[in-house]
């Protein structure tokens, strides 16, 4: 246990002064790290096999909420203890149950490995608000997405509030960048259905979009939807059936929506 009585202390940095950029390590990604926040999420991490590299704890919680935390990576960790005051001051934000925990990023896996077994996929395109990635990931976790893949402006699903929105389902569902054009995909025996409003746009019951044995579902930024040449390039341009006018829904709804009725049994 190492106790924490300064502001500067250099030895947390991780915790207080490092940018999630910073955090991520873009010229290094194999030696950045991210922050996971509460004790069920960190249970999460650690039983997916993510390696700690710091714990910092309110210190009413190392006999308390994190006590069984503590014994696990006490070995493996330097665990930092705090008031919950200066803990508060340290990361700018008030700690959720007390507690985080940094750790060690893997190496990200191919297309190819999160694809190899998966029937549902969601591509997530130009999604940057964190609430909105951690929602999608949960959804996906919970209603039957074999895996998650992003393009490179969407935001990290490692980034703080992505992980804890997740309640840690980040680290249960595959998930990787996508480089190549969405088009790739058929590579893999997918077809692709881009989640829009169009003149072509098929009802998410559609019974044919169901029965597609492979199919990834796109889904587009928080305000402007879908590019166009995306949605030109789909295989389905699918919409959800609304009542009284509305028009759509925010993106982590919709992918819900989505995800359930298109589920395999």
């Amino acid at each position: 246990m190492i106790e924490i009585t300064s502001l500067d202390d250099s030895r947390v940095s991780m915790f207080s002064r490092l940018t999630e950029a910073q955090l991520r390590m873009e010229l290094e990604p194999e030696k950045g790290v991210f922050i996971a926040e509460s004790p069920k999420v960190i249970r999460v991490a650690l039983d997916a096999g993510w390696e700690p590299t710091a714990l910092l704890c309110e210190r009413k919680h190392i006999e308390g909420d994190a006590k069984d935390i503590v014994a696990r990576i006490d070995s493996h960790a330097p665990i930092y203890v705090g008031s919950r005051e200066l803990l508060t001051q340290l990361t700018g934000y008030t700690l959720t149950r007390g507690v985080l925990c940094a750790m060690r990023r893997k190496p990200q896996p191919t297309v190819a490995e999160v694809l190899r077994n998966a029937r549902r996929v969601v591509v997530i395109e130009a999604v940057t608000d964190t609430t909105n990635i951690g929602a999608i990931f949960r959804s996906a976790a919970a209603l039957g997405i074999d895996a998650v893949l992003l393009t490179r402006d969407t935001c990290d699903p490692l980034n703080r509030r992505a992980v804890r929105v997740s309640m840690g389902t980040v680290f249960l569902v595959p998930w990787t960048w996508l480089d190549a054009p969405i088009t790739a995909l058929h590579d893999y025996g997918f077809r692709t259905a881009a989640m829009a409003l169009s003149e072509q746009s098929v009802s998410l019951d559609n019974a044919q979009l169901k029965a597609e044995p492979r199919l990834a579902v796109i889904m587009g930024t928080e305000g402007d939807g879908l590019p166009y040449q995306t949605i030109e390039e789909a295989d389905y341009t699918v919409r959800i059936p609304m009542a009284h006018g509305v028009d759509s829904l925010n993106v982590a709804a919709a992918a819900a929506v989505a995800f359930w009725e298109l589920r395999i049994p």
